[in-house]
């Protein structure tokens, strides 16, 4: 019997052997990563597939022998151009929230680029539906990091990285844990030596982009840029509509604002409804016409209070795409375009332009 786990946010696999009642766990050897069940038709076998990946390694498919613990890698994806993952390092953490909780945190950089306190450093974060960010290859992301930014994922409350309690605090009368357990991630890494204060990125979408909304409102002053891709920034409004497709289904997840209490509650941290005089990061946000889950006019609002209402000279710009849906443009190099143009505006508000 295999069972598939997790432990401290960091997928496992548990063998058993139900005759003789021993059992073991396939180690590991990166601390931080992402392993999943393959595909295994065979049922009277010795041998697991599964895959493995991590912000170091590219997707890798395992045959692991349960009887004698020995693993033969069948395949792994090639990166194009040359790839020597000794050049990178990748570190699980553990950010102190406001209430004692330790949230995890994985980081990834390039070895012969750190230098204590002195990179700049992109968060990603989500934080909603019970979802798991698990550390992932991207060669994409190598783009950053041979520049010498240090990126790291906040495993957040709302999330389901530590399971069902996990979610459950940080979803509807909770879900604030969620702002500040990221606040607390990215004050963490600064504080630990892995960021430049005055050069730090953060990034998320969808919900992850009511996320980013949040915590500009919260805390202006920590962020130096921001991305908010198809960010779900205006609760109130959206929630109160009915005839949305999502919105009733979603009740618990934000909460009813038709309920007093749960109103109160989200309108207390709905992105657009917190829109200040603050001296924001440079931020941008991205919408697109066809999005049946966050309809582009949330973006578009949201920028333009934004605008109407900021103080300071942050650049703030919108993207919209006439053809995309919730997740972007389709087609492998209108992707690569899209993928670049967020980079290039991450890459230029953190100085890293030649």
């Amino acid at each position: 019997l295999v069972v598939y786990e997790r432990d401290m946010g960091l997928r496992k696999i548990r063998v058993m052997d139900i005759a003789g009642g021993a059992e073991h766990h396939i180690e590991f050897p990166e601390p931080t990563y992402a392993v999943y069940g393959g595909d295994n038709r065979e049922y009277d076998t010795e041998l697991l597939r599964f895959e493995y990946a991590s912000f170091v390694t590219p997707e890798s498919v395992y045959d692991y022998n349960m009887n004698t613990r020995e693993r033969e890698l069948l395949k792994q994806d090639e990166i194009l151009g040359g790839y020597d993952p000794s050049l990178y390092v990748s570190e699980r953490l553990y950010a102190t929230a406001g209430d004692g909780t330790q949230v995890p945190v994985s980081v990834v950089y390039r070895r012969d680029a750190f230098e204590w306190g002195a990179n700049p450093l992109l968060v990603m974060g989500y934080g909603s539906y019970g979802a798991s960010m698990d550390p992932w290859f991207s060669p994409s992301r190598l783009s950053f990091l041979d520049r010498g930014v240090v990126y790291a994922i906040a495993n957040v409350r709302g999330g389901g990285e530590m399971g069902e309690e996990w979610y459950e605090g940080g979803r509807m009368l909770t879900k604030k844990n969620t702002f500040t357990d990221f606040i607390s991630c990215v004050e963490h890494l600064i504080k630990e030596g892995y960021g430049d204060p005055e050069r730090v990125g953060i990034w998320g979408g969808s919900a992850g982009g009511l996320l980013i909304g949040a915590v500009v409102n919260m805390r202006p002053d920590l962020f130096t840029a921001a991305v908010a891709g198809a960010p779900f920034v205006d609760v109130i409004n959206t929630m109160l509509d009915p005839s949305i497709p999502l919105t009733t289904n979603e009740y618990k997840e934000w909460g009813n604002p038709n309920i007093p209490e749960h109103y109160e509650y989200m309108k207390s941290y709905s992105p657009y409804d917190n829109v200040g005089a603050y001296d924001y990061p440079a931020l941008m946000t991205t919408g697109n016409l066809h999005d049946a889950r966050v309809q582009y006019w949330e973006p578009a609002k949201w920028t333009a209070k934004l605008r109407a209402n900021k103080i300071g000279d942050g650049l703030l710009l919108i993207r919209m795409t006439m053809g995309g849906g919730h997740g972007g443009v389709s087609g492998r190099y209108d992707r690569y375009r899209e993928t670049a143009f967020e980079y290039a505006f991450v890459l230029d508000r953190l100085g890293m332009v030649e």
